[in-house]
């Protein structure tokens, strides 16, 4: 029997002062620029049969091949581009929140760390890496990291709450720790 190829397709809205170049083809993979007011940002996209091209003030993603998973990857990349775009135009924030009951924290940002002396009363400061261009702002028990990166921001906020993840002891009581409180 003869199947016929449906083509599947998710267009994504180019906004006014965005630029997008797609760069590649569906075998070495798609790189996706993006160019608006807060920076530039870059992502490969890979999938075998699913294609990017840029038409009419739209990114188009599609498909012909009607398995599952190009289905799916189609809308992944989709997805994927909406949030460069986002990244570039509106930047992505994640709020944490420190929490401490028994040891007073100290925070501090040194380089590309963030610095945590003080934890449960330890000798030796933990310290949880700032990935790539994200940035951290600490404001008392408040840190906030901003960045025009979701992956970037997203993995900076779970080093921070992993560094202080309490181990061999009882978390009922012992709820010290930095908790993200609002994501993008």
């Amino acid at each position: 029997m003869l199947q016929i190829k449906q083509k599947v397709e998710r267009p994504v809205e180019i906004p006014e002062g965005v630029e997008v170049i797609v760069e590649g083809n569906d075998i070495s993979g798609y790189t996706v620029k993006v160019k608006g007011p807060k920076g530039e940002n870059s992502k490969l996209l890979k999938f075998r049969d699913v294609h990017i091209e840029v038409k009419d003030g739209k990114v188009i993603v599609y498909t012909f091949n009607s398995k599952k998973k190009q289905r799916a990857m189609v809308g992944t990349f989709a997805a994927h581009i909406k949030n460069l775009i986002k990244g570039v135009t509106e930047g992505f924030q994640y709020k944490l929140k420190l929490v401490y009951s028994h040891f007073p924290v100290k925070l501090r940002v040194e380089g590309r760390e963030v610095v945590i002396e003080n934890f449960l009363g330890e000798k030796y400061p933990r310290r949880a890496k700032i990935v790539g261009r994200a940035q951290v702002k600490i404001k008392g028990n408040d840190i906030i990291v901003e960045g025009i990166d979701k992956e970037e921001c997203g993995q900076t906020a779970a080093n921070l709450e992993q560094t202080t993840r309490i181990k061999n002891l009882d978390v009922r009581v012992f709820q010290d720790g930095i908790y993200i409180v609002e994501k993008p």
